[in-house]
């Protein structure tokens, strides 16, 4: 390939939605996260954190940059991350928790495979982490759900450590508000705000700088892509979709350009 081709695809491969080295402007949540595993996980405490932001501010690449960096810490528990969004209904989160978890609940359904779900967390062993992205897909289906589960570190004897993300920032004062009850603490909330124009800018930027050679989008161009995406949402996977599409465009326009170009030599 061209050299001229090779960098655009480049490009589009940085511009893609994957977790990066480094989060920009998430540096406070990314260390609570951090600071939440140190406090349940290493000190052996049971314990829930509910994440809470838009579409595309950040939440899950929080997640999984410090399960990613915490490799060492947390390789003497069980741990499984499960998205909501791939369950046919609400109430297939406990035979997939089951699974998940490797826990004994083969053969049995309902009440008697949450109570072996419950038997299981309380029993002794090592601590168990379990993290549910798109939790709103429980939420608004089946409320009884969301509450089981976050009830299960609240359990006499429990060891497991529960980190639930959704778009919904007042799940837990609409269906959670049981669980706020003494002389049990209820799950920790961490908010993500929508990215700013200069932290989307910073997003795009930083994805860009991998690449060798000159800039493939002008400066100006990811400033007024920063500007728009957070006037309306904040959205870095959106900033991230909109850049790409802008490089495909500039690519297409090239091509078109070589291909009607005279041969060498030729009028």
């Amino acid at each position: 390939a061209p050299p001229a081709a090779t960098c655009y695809q480049q490009a589009k491969r940085v511009l893609h939605t994957a977790v990066p080295e480094r989060l920009h402007g998430r540096e406070r949540e990314t260390a609570a996260v951090r600071q939440f595993l140190r406090e349940h996980v290493a000190a052996r405490r049971p314990g829930s954190l509910y994440i809470a932001g838009a579409p595309g501010t950040g939440k899950t690449a929080c997640v999984s940059r410090v399960l990613h960096d915490c490799q060492d810490e947390l390789a003497g528990i069980r741990s499984a991350v499960l998205n909501c969004m791939a369950l046919s209904s609400a109430h297939a989160v406990f035979p997939a928790v089951a699974e998940q978890l490797g826990l004994p609940t083969a053969g049995v359904g309902g009440r008697e495979l949450t109570r072996r779900l419950e038997r299981a967390l309380t029993a002794k062993g090592p601590m168990l982490l379990l993290v549910l992205d798109e939790l709103d897909q429980l939420g608004s289906r089946a409320q009884d759900v969301l509450y089981t589960i976050f009830e299960w570190p609240r359990l006499p004897g429990s060891r497991l450590v529960l980190i639930g993300l959704a778009n919904a920032l007042d799940l837990t004062e609409r269906v959670l508000a049981r669980l706020h009850t003494p002389p049990l603490p209820g799950p920790r909330l961490l908010r993500f705000a929508p990215y700013s124009r200069q932290e989307l800018a910073a997003i795009l930027h930083g994805r860009l700088q991998q690449l060798r050679g000159g800039p493939v989008l002008e400066p100006n161009a990811l400033q007024f892509c920063a500007r728009k995406v957070s006037a309306v949402s904040g959205d870095a996977r959106k900033a991230l979709d909109v850049c790409r599409r802008a490089v495909e465009l500039v690519e297409l326009d090239v091509r078109s350009q070589t291909l009607l170009q005279p041969p060498p030599g030729g009028e």
